[in-house]
Formats: structure tokens, sequence, C-alpha cells
């Protein structure tokens, strides 16, 4: 076990090393943006896991540990207003299972304005059939669900869909009918961490292994577009829906701060955020990092201070909530 976790801590260093985009000294444009969406996560974790490439992730890029939180317990409706850039009152999605009859959600998303700015394609794997919900069928987006009742679904299994998909995508027929060549965005959801939490403890030894897997999930993902030479152009967003002591369901939840960290092309190397984030900022700084102007009625705003081209790394106020 040790032979095997010091081959894999070289692995991730090895993903992050001089010259890659999280350690050049000029910014690279962002071709491709990977969003990794944890549950059951915060700074502890670090500790507990351990989880090496979330570890070099923030290390590298700029990070905060206290980023807000969506005024929900429920997963659906976090999950939506990450995607919506909406708080849940906005978006009206406060169910937490799959409901064929309520349809979609009526706000554009993230990946409409990805595609109606500049045609950009995404890709999307979660982790819990609710998000159903979430899976509009659109041509410029590409959809795989699994979860509980699904045995099988795990980080490992999500992993193998997801070079299964890039195997598929790079083949130059594209994937399917939706997506024709690899995606701009790749949305992998990897909630492992808060189900064992939430079943066995926070300091379960669980909670301990799921945070590895996790994090070993999200190393293999970095790998692959390291391996497709994607990674230099390549930006990483990381945040989690819930931190330790979360209770998913419950009426009432006491949960510790989340991360929300940036790193690679285009971000700032070892930047301590200092304005206030919350998980519904992703969207607009997603749509930042591709260059793209946000014009819309959401909630969500840039964080203008973890980009290299932001002058003198101050705070840009974008608006307020």
């Amino acid at each position: 076990m040790i032979l095997r976790l010091t081959i894999f801590a070289v692995l991730v260093a090895g993903l992050f090393a001089p010259g890659s985009a999280s350690d050049a000294a000029d910014p690279s444009p962002t071709e491709q943006v990977i969003l990794f969406v944890l549950e059951g996560v915060d700074r502890q974790s670090l500790k507990t896991g351990p989880m090496p490439a979330l570890s070099r992730l923030a290390k590298e890029g700029a990070a905060t540990w206290s980023a807000g939180m969506v005024a929900s317990p429920n997963r659906l409706p976090a999950m939506a207003s990450l995607l919506t850039g909406l708080p849940v009152e906005q978006h009206g999605m406060t169910w937490d299972t799959f409901e064929f009859s309520r349809g979609y959600p009526r706000p554009p998303t993230i990946f409409d304005y990805l595609d109606l700015s500049r045609g950009l394609d995404s890709a999307i794997f979660f982790m819990d059939e609710s998000l159903y919900q979430l899976a509009k069928p659109e041509p410029y987006t590409d959809y795989q669900v699994c979860g509980p009742l699904k045995r099988e679904c795990s980080p490992e299994r999500l992993v193998s869909y997801i070079r299964q998909y890039f195997r598929k995508a790079s083949s130059g027929h594209g994937y399917g009918h939706a997506i024709l060549a690899l995606p701009h965005l790749l949305v992998v959801h990897l909630p492992d961490a808060g189900r064992a939490g939430t079943a066995h403890g926070w300091d379960s030894k669980e909670h301990r292994a799921a945070l590895r897997s996790v994090d070993h999930a999200m190393a293999s993902v970095l790998a692959m577009f390291n391996d497709h030479g994607l990674l230099a152009h390549t930006t990483v967003f990381v945040t989690s829906l819930s931190g330790t002591g979360a209770r998913q369901g419950a009426s009432t939840t006491v949960s510790s701060p989340v991360p929300w960290i940036a790193s690679g092309a285009g971000i700032k190397n070892g930047h301590v955020i200092r304005q206030p984030v919350s998980i519904i900022d992703t969207g607009a700084t997603i749509l930042r990092a591709f260059q793209i102007a946000t014009h819309t009625e959401w909630e969500s705003r840039a964080v203008e201070e973890i980009f290299r081209d932001t002058p003198g790394g101050a705070v840009t106020s974008t608006g307020g909530r």
C-alpha cells in the first residue's frame, strides 16, 4: 500500500511539473475547462484522505476554503444553483429526486451560455440519478449519469466512462449525435465522500477511503488531459456542494465551509482568494476563463482576482448580491 501511494503521489506531481500550465510564466489561453464538483470535502479532507491531487491544485492555483454554499441541504437544488447561477428561490427546483413530470430547468445553464456565445460543447458525468432532472437534451451537451441504483457506479467506474468517452470523441467520428470532438467543458461529479461521511461518520475509515478514491479519480482525469496534450491549455475548477458534517436530505444542516479552487491555464499561482466567493459564482468564472462576457441577469459573478490578466492582482468587484 505504501508503494502504491508513493507511485500515485509521483504521478500527481508529474502532472504539475515545471513547464506545465500551472507553473508557466506567461498566461496560456484556456481551450478546455474541467469542473470537478465534490461533496463532503473541506480543508481538513487534505489531511484526512490524504488528497494529493486536490492539494496540488490548491497550492499551484488560486483557492479559498471558505466558499459559500447554496441554502439547501439537498443535492439536486444545490447542483441546479451551480449550473444556472441562481439561488434556489429563483431557479425553483426545491425537490431532490428525478421527477419526469416537472421537466428541465427553465433558466439557462452554463452549457447554454457556452453554446450561444461561442458554440462550445460540454460533456457532463453525474453520479446521482436525481440529476437526470438537469440533463436537458441539447445538441451541444452529452450526459452520462449513474448512481446508487447502479451498484457498480463508483469514482473508478466514472473515470472508465470518461476514458471511454474520450476514446470515442477523439476518434475523428465524434461521440454519438452530440459531441463531434473532445468537449470544451467537462463536468465531473464525485459525491462519494459526502455519502460515506453521512452514512458512516466523518472520522470513519469509509470516509477516508472515499476521499482517497475521489482524489484518485481527479488525478486520473487530469492524466487523460495530459495524455491528449490538453493540460497546458486547460483551466481546472474544483468546488463542493457540501463540507463535512452536512446531512443530505435533512431539514437543517451544519456544514464546514467548502473549497473553491481554480488552477491551470490563465490562473495565478499560489493565490489566496480574498473576495467573498459562492459556489454560484462558478458559472460566470468559467465563462470568464473562456473570455466570454456575461450580460445576463443571473446571480453568478466572475471571481476576477484569480486571473493572471487582472492588473495588479486587485480584487475586482463585478456586482453584489
